[in-house]
C-alpha cells in the first residue's frame, strides 16, 4: 500500500510543479526552478521538524516532495549556462540554490520545532 501512496504522491508533486512552473511563464527558467528547489527544501524541514511517522516522511518526502523538487532539471540548467558562454550566471543559479534550499530546510525545520 505504501509503494501506491508514494507513486500518487510523487504524481501530485510533479503536477504541482508543472503548475507553479506554468504559472511562472517559460520567461522565469531556471528561476521557477530554483523557486520550487527552495519551496521544497522548505517543506521537507517542516516534514523532518514536526517529527513525521515513518509512512508520511516516506509518502510525503519520497513521493510528493521528490516529485515536486527538481535535481536534474537544475543540473541541467547549470550545464546549458556553462555551456552558453554564462558561468557566472551558473555559479549564482548552484550558490543561490545550494544556499537558499539548505536554510530553507533548515527554517521549515525552525518554524515546526518552534
Amino acid at each position: 500500500m505504501i509503494v501506491l501512496l508514494v507513486a500518487v504522491a510523487g504524481a501530485a508533486g510533479v503536477l504541482a510543479r508543472y503548475g507553479f512552473t506554468q504559472a511562472l511563464g517559460s520567461g522565469a527558467a531556471p528561476w521557477s526552478v530554483l523557486a520550487v528547489n527552495v519551496v521544497g527544501s522548505f517543506a521537507i524541514g517542516l516534514l523532518a521538524g514536526f517529527g513525521a511517522s515513518e509512512d508520511t516522511r516516506t509518502v510525503a518526502g519520497i513521493g510528493f516532495l521528490g516529485g515536486f523538487t527538481t535535481f536534474s532539471t537544475f543540473s541541467l540548467d547549470v550545464f546549458a549556462d556553462l555551456e552558453a558562454g554564462r558561468p557566472g550566471r551558473a555559479l549564482a543559479y548552484v550558490l543561490l540554490s545550494v544556499g537558499l534550499g539548505v536554510g530553507a530546510a533548515a527554517a521549515g525545520w525552525a518554524v515546526a520545532r518552534a
